[in-house]
Order: C-alpha cells, then sequence, then structure tokens
C-alpha cells in the first residue's frame, strides 16, 4: 500500500507516494557528529499545470525543477523514472494540462546534528521532548526521516505522533506532540484563543534593556528569500492598515548580561514565522549567532563583535553532546547503495549541505495552558560563558 500525503510546492500540488516503510534505526549513519540517512527510493507525483501545457516532458522538468542537469531529465525519461499517466514517454512528448506526472528518483535528505531527542515526560495521550537544533519538527521539503517525528519513530517505536506547534529547524527546546488527533485539536484550539503562554530564551548582543519591551511590530515574511521583515507606521502616527505584515507582539525581558551579550525571556503572544528573531533584529539586539538577522539593523559596535560571537559560539558547545555525538561517529561505517544516475551519489547528503550550520541561540523553555504546564531544561549557552 501507498501512504499519501499532499504539500503545496509553489503552486502546484505534490502527493508524495511513499512505500510503507517508517523510519528504522538502521536507515541512519552517524559519522563526525552528523545524522544521515541512507539514500532510499522515493516516487514524487504531481499534475500538469495549465501553463505548462505545450512543453515537452524534459523541457518542463529542466524549467521548474532546476536542482538536477538536463541530461539527468533526458536520462531519467528514457530509462522511464519519468512517466506521464504511468508510461514511458519519449523525451519530446509534449505534456497535456492535469496529466499525472511522476518522477521515480533516489532520494538523499539533508543531514542533521546527531544530538538526542530527548524525551521529557510521556504520558497516555503526550509526548514532551527536548528538541535539538537543526532537525525539523516533521516531514517538509526535502526532509522526512531525518525530522523529529521520524526519529522518534525509528529509536523509540512513537507513532502516531502529532505536532501541537511548530519550532524552526534551527531552533531547540520543548516540543508538544499529541498521540492523537483529537488531542492534538484541542492544544491547537487553546493556541489559538491566546489561552497558552509561551516562553523561549534568547542570547543577544549587546546589553538589553533593563526593563521589559514591548514589540509591537507587523512581520512579513518572503518566501522566497526565507526571511522575515519588520513593518511599523511612520512617525506621524497614520494607519498600518496599508501594511502587508500580519500584526505581531513580543514580550522582552533582560535575564542577564555580562556587558557584551544578554539572555533574554521571549514571551510571543502572536506566533508568526521568523517573529522572535525578527522582532530581536528590530529591537537593535538580535541573536548572536543568527545570520540571518545579523546582516541589518545591528549597531556598529555590534557587528564589530561579530566574529567574537562566532568563536564563542563553538567554545561553548554543550561538552555532553559533544561527548556523544564523538561515540556515535563509531557506528559510521555502514554501506548504502549507489545509484548511477543519481546526481547526489556517492555522498550521502544532498549537494549544497555540508552538515556543519549551528544552531541558533534560542531555545523554548515553556508551554502553559488553563490546566497544564510543560517545561524544558536551559541550554548551556544561557550561562553565558
Amino acid at each position: 500500500m501507498n501512504m499519501n500525503t499532499k504539500r503545496k510546492r509553489e503552486d502546484m500540488e505534490i502527493v508524495w507516494q511513499t512505500p510503507a516503510n517508517p523510519p528504522e534505526r538502521h536507515d541512519y549513519i552517524f559519522r563526525n557528529g552528523i545524522r544521515y540517512v541512507k539514500p532510499y527510493y522515493f516516487e514524487f507525483i504531481s499534475h500538469v499545470k495549465n501553463r505548462w501545457a505545450g512543453k515537452t516532458i524534459v523541457d518542463l522538468f529542466s524549467d521548474e525543477f532546476k536542482g538536477r542537469p538536463r541530461d539527468y531529465y533526458e536520462s531519467a525519461v528514457k530509462s522511464g523514472r519519468i512517466q506521464v499517466d504511468g508510461q514511458k514517454v519519449s523525451v519530446s512528448y509534449v505534456v497535456q494540462s492535469s496529466q499525472k506526472i511522476s518522477h521515480f528518483l533516489h532520494r538523499h535528505e539533508p543531514p542533521v546534528m546527531s544530538w538526542d531527542v530527548e524525551i521529557l515526560c510521556e504520558e497516555p495521550d503526550v509526548l514532551t521532548v527536548c528538541k535539538p537544533a537543526s532537525v525539523p519538527v516533521h516531514p517538509c521539503g526535502q526532509y522526512r526521516k531525518n525530522t523529529v517525528v521520524g526519529i522518534l519513530q525509528a529509536e523509540y517505536g512513537l507513532a502516531p505522533l502529532f505536532p501541537v506547534h511548530r519550532l524552526d529547524r534551527l531552533v531547540s527546546g520543548l516540543l508538544i506532540l499529541a498521540r492523537s488527533a483529537s488531542r492534538a485539536d484541542l492544544f491547537r484550539q487553546q493556541i489559538e484563543s491566546g489561552a497558552v503562554q509561551k516562553r523561549y530564551i534568547a542570547r543577544v548582543i549587546g546589553v538589553f534593556p533593563d526593563k521589559q519591551q514591548v514589540v509591537n511590530a507587523n512581520v512579513n515574511y518572503n518566501a522566497r528569500e526565507g526571511r522575515s521583515t519588520v513593518e511599523v507606521g511612520d512617525n506621524q502616527g497614520s494607519s498600518t492598515a496599508s501594511l502587508k505584515g500580519k500584526a505581531a507582539c513580543t514580550k522582552f525581558t533582560r535575564i542577564s548580561t555580562n556587558g557584551k551579550q544578554s539572555i533574554v525571556l521571549c514571551e510571543p503572544v502572536t506566533g508568526r514565522t521568523h517573529q522572535i528573531r525578527v522582532h530581536l533584529q528590530y529591537t537593535g539586539h538580535p541573536i548572536a549567532n543568527d545570520m540571518l538577522y545579523l546582516s541589518e539593523f545591528v549597531s556598529s559596535r555590534s557587528a564589530q563583535g561579530l566574529s567574537a560571537d562566532r568563536a564563542a559560539a563553538k567554545s561553548c558547545s554543550p561538552p555532553d553532546l559533544i561527548s556523544r555525538t564523538s561515540d556515535m561517529a563509531n557506528d559510521s561505517n555502514e554501506d548504502f547503495s549507489i545509484d548511477p544516475m543519481c546526481t547526489n551519489c556517492p555522498n550521502l547528503a544532498p549537494k549544497g549541505y555540508e552538515g556543519n550550520e549551528e544552531g541558533l541561540w534560542l531555545h523554548c523553555v515553556k508551554y502553559s495552558g488553563p490546566d497544564w504546564i510543560y517545561e524544558c531544561p536551559h541550554p548551556d549557552w544561557a550561562s553565558l560563558c
């Protein structure tokens, strides 16, 4: 049997056709503190959009999926790995609107850091874990097995799981997963009604103000650029109705400072993409190792300290994680099958992924609702080492 899951990719609906093979322990390879997934075969299925009609099958893939060269798509069509309505076609075949096109490929998932997904609390209908940075919560984009949900299924046999809230891939900390769809819906209703309080901590550049700072500024997320910007009205008090971004509010309170950096409690009232990160940037105190938001609105004094912050990030890596990932590297001698047509083989990771990115100094520490509280321990970097 196949398990079909629908997702959006730009304006095209994709149906992921995946064999009923849940993630298992042997699917992973650990090398130098990095968790890789053994490449596996995967079939993508979509339907021809009106704007694609009239293109040859090779032109369609070359124009819309630029991650592989044209000669690969020609070979894939000739070999039958790319089909139309379940049939092999020639490279000059012209597609028509609504036809089904499929691509059977050798899939390489991006690597993630090999830190454990630590279980914090296991209840009959709720599971809470400490999500490590670099690992996405659930299948998305090129990730399927290298996700919190996938790892929990492979290493603990926990499935199905329903994430109650999301954390960005580079963010660590408390993640709540319901063990039934109905329980997840209850959590989400409470979150949407404003009955849930969320707390994060961040390590930011500079001496954050002593008094609580409340940022009310629209957040506009640009999916193409993968980043958000803050929008505010002009100084004349004009209406913000013309702003494109979504209303957003975050409360910030300084916990500690060493005169160069500060640990800040972040309490988002709303939940916009990159809200805490871009609101901290707006205050002039961005997260100290957030390369995406350190590029603008940073004081000259803060910018001068950027290289030092990068060095500090490496020196403050949790020692327990370093030793654990070193031990796991001993399990790196497993082989995986090489596909002669694959444009990523013989490498484990897909092209463009080096697996050496740092996690953000942003950590979810607490979620609390009308009759429940879940918490996560603070990371080592919160001690301003």
